[in-house]
């Protein structure tokens, strides 16, 4: 799709991250993710859909040296203006502009949502890893990507009561909006992205769902009640 929301969205998203980041990275994704990267050990990292760089800013406080990549121009100069160090380029997932085995590490934190072409990108990501290197991803689970009615049902009382999916087996794209952002998000049941890193020949050595670890206690509740993140980390053989 020509037109994913994003360039539009931009300004909407970068006031919504701000410096903290939204709930589900601060208090859900931040600390199993940067445990992971402190068993890797550092090495050269490429960010794959680095928004407004606040995951590279993350790999470098971790002894990481990122490159942060996204298709999105707006998004690509507030994290240049936010980490003028940095190193940030323009491009696609799914046409990666790196020769073989560049990386130690390659990161998609909550980008493979985003992207139309995902087998084509897993297996650039899989391309420029360095043999021995790892993929680490943080998605949506495919549960809360085939949410219905915005997912929660509530009673009389407004209490939400269960989480709601439909279709859950049928690819699909849909127009995702809040606070004045507006993007274009993939469902996909789990087993598609399984068989695309497997084909890839990647090998998976860590699965999480993780809860949260803090935050407004009602918003934690949800997050616990319904899962809302996976994690994995893959090696090239």
């Amino acid at each position: 799709m020509s037109d994913n929301g994003w360039k539009a969205s931009a300004k909407a998203w970068i006031k919504d991250m701000g410096e903290a980041g939204d709930y589900g990275r601060q208090w859900v994704l931040d600390a199993p993710m940067t445990e992971r990267l402190r068993r890797l050990g550092g090495g050269r990292a490429l960010d794959v859909g680095c928004g407004e760089g606040r995951f590279c800013r993350i790999l470098r406080a971790e002894g990481f040296e990122p490159v942060g990549l996204d298709p999105t121009v707006e998004l690509l100069e507030a994290a240049r203006a936010k980490d003028p160090e940095g190193t940030y380029v323009e491009g696609r997932a799914e046409a990666l502009d790196f020769a073989d085995g560049s990386f130690d590490l390659v990161v998609s934190c909550l980008s493979l949502i985003d992207i139309e072409p995902a087998q084509q990108a897993i297996a650039e990501m899989a391309r420029v890893l360095k043999p021995g290197g790892t993929l680490l991803v943080a998605n949506l689970t495919g549960f809360s990507t085939a949410r219905i009615n915005g997912g929660w049902q509530r009673n009389l009382l407004g209490q939400p009561t269960h989480f709601a999916m439909d279709r859950y087996l049928e690819p699909r794209a849909s127009w995702e909006e809040w606070r004045g952002i507006r993007i274009i998000n993939w469902h996909r049941p789990l087993k598609d992205y399984m068989q695309w890193f497997l084909g890839a020949g990647l090998v998976l050595t860590h699965f999480d769902e993780p809860a949260p670890t803090g935050g407004p206690a009602a918003r934690a509740d949800r997050y616990r009640r319904a899962p809302w993140y996976v994690i994995m980390e893959w090696r090239k053989s």
